[in-house]
């Protein structure tokens, strides 16, 4: 079952869930500033016999390409318990996200750890080819580091992953 929620209307309660959640599956770190890039939007949630077992979160961003701050829906915090995965469960929040973006976004973004890469190429998401950036306190800094973990799923056509794309500042990671 899936259920979707604004982050205003979680309570306390499932938010903590959430969090351990999270906490959980991301073996390399979970930090603070990563669950704050999951807060503000629509929260995917995934239950099976009751228990949260899925997470994806579709927050707001702008990106820069071509000189137009373009409204994304950007995808954080896709995760799923250890124990239930290989079960579908990161393949039906990731339906669900994807339908959130093409009726409320002109694109969608992420940035992907190495082991997820296959689950959104799979699913239409297409490698950015294009140098990255971030639009700093001081202007736009590059981010070299994150070149080969930008995906993009376009809603509208047209868009040239060869060009440059630059996100908006925050604390943590900014991709």
């Amino acid at each position: 079952m899936l259920r979707n929620v604004h982050t205003a209307d979680l309570d306390a309660a499932e938010a903590r869930r959430i969090r351990v959640l999270l906490d959980g599956a991301f073996e390399d770190g979970f930090d603070d500033a990563d669950w704050e890039h999951c807060l503000g939007g629509l929260h995917v949630l995934g239950y099976a016999g009751g228990d949260l077992v899925a997470h994806a979160a579709v927050v707001q961003r702008r990106l820069l390409y071509r000189g137009r701050a373009v409204r994304t829906g950007y995808v954080e915090g896709v995760a799923v318990g250890a124990e239930h995965r290989g079960r579908g469960h990161a393949a039906a929040v990731m339906t669900e996200a994807e339908r959130i973006i093409r009726q409320a976004y002109e694109i969608g973004a992420l940035s992907s750890s190495h082991d997820a890469v296959g689950l959104y190429l799979a699913r239409g998401w297409i490698a950015w080819q294009g140098p990255t950036f971030v639009l700093g306190p001081a202007g736009p800094v590059r981010t070299p580091e994150d070149d080969d973990s930008v995906y993009v799923f376009p809603v509208t056509s047209g868009v040239d992953i060869t060009q440059a794309l630059a996100c908006d500042w925050r604390d943590g990671d900014v991709w």
